[in-house]
């Protein structure tokens, strides 16, 4: 029991961390590229030592094999970070993180491209839902100053975003045995030689406050979150998982009305409420139950 508590309270953490990131994002006045560089230093630095302390850098934790999906899904993370970070700045923290959270349909749609897949009825029922609440926010039209005229792209952005978290997701379900820990170092790693060549680190902040943010981006939202992530994993069942995970799309909404004042309008409020009850549906396997003629419905208590 208390190891499900400890679990728990690991879990809501770490999605409570992970609805604050774009609230750094934009404080930190950086371009995307810049934010995502800084992100995977501080996070490089933070995670080799948990590595080393944990013994997870000795030979023949990783083979050949799996240090190349591990890449792969680095560069898919990566990618992931650059679409969503850029989504902020277009269609707000809110509406961008309730459009993320279609990962679980892009994952649908890639397991029947590749692994050959069916999807049930009920899971088709829930991606309806979903693409209703997409369709939702798309259609909306925002009037609110702090929208970009570019609202459709931050949207796309989003869509990209889930779709490369996606990928990453099934490159992690490929790496089963190796260290959490050490397949987060290695994508931190691949973003930093990714965006190096760019020319992210030529411009670097110019106070004191923008370092600490990208610096919190990278030890906070990155190292710890990992740690709280995967040791909730290890403690919890897939279903606890799966319902502890809509805090951080949650968390991510409040944020935007507490620290911006960015509300969302009613069109995008459904839909962003269908978004997220169409991948909870998905996520936690609620099904639809029909009830048998003549067979009188069972009384709920109190």
């Amino acid at each position: 029991m208390r190891v499900g508590v400890r679990g728990m309270a690991e879990m809501t953490a770490a999605m409570t961390i992970s609805g604050t990131i774009g609230w750094f994002v934009v404080l930190s006045g950086q371009p995307v590229l810049d934010v995502v560089f800084w992100r995977c230093v501080f996070g490089a630095a933070t995670l080799l030592v948990i590595c080393a302390a944990l013994g997870c850098l000795r030979r023949g934790v990783m083979t050949w094999r799996q240090f190349v999906i591990a890449v792969a899904g680095g560069v898919a993370i990566v990618l992931n970070w650059l679409l969503l970070f850029g989504s902020y700045t277009h269609a707000s923290i809110a509406i961008a993180t309730a459009v993320y959270n279609t990962q679980p349909f892009m994952l649908v749609a890639l397991g029947m491209l590749f692994m050959g897949e069916r999807p049930t009825w009920t899971s088709l029922a829930w991606l309806g839902l979903a693409f209703c609440g997409v369709l939702l926010i798309i259609q909306a039209k925002p009037n609110a100053s702090y929208l970009s005229a570019d609202y459709a792209t931050g949207i796309a952005l989003a869509l990209g975003a889930a779709f490369f978290y996606a990928l990453a997701a099934i490159a992690a379900k490929a790496l089963k045995g190796v260290p959490p820990h050490l397949i987060a170092l290695v994508q931190v790693t691949v973003g930093i030689l990714m965006i190096a060549p760019l020319g992210a680190f030529n411009a670097p902040p110019a106070t004191a406050g923008s370092w600490a943010i990208l610096v919190a981006l990278g030890v906070v939202h990155t190292g710890l979150m990992y740690i709280l992530l995967y040791g909730a994993i290890q403690k919890l069942p897939t279903g606890m998982i799966g319902a502890l995970s809509f805090i951080y799309p949650i968390a991510a909404i409040v944020v935007d009305v507490l620290a911006f004042d960015h509300r969302l309008h009613p069109a995008q409020l459904a839909g962003a409420a269908a978004i997220l009850l169409g991948a909870a549906g998905m996520t936690l396997g609620w099904r639809f139950h029909r009830r048998q003629a003549g067979k009188p419905a069972a009384a709920s208590g109190d």
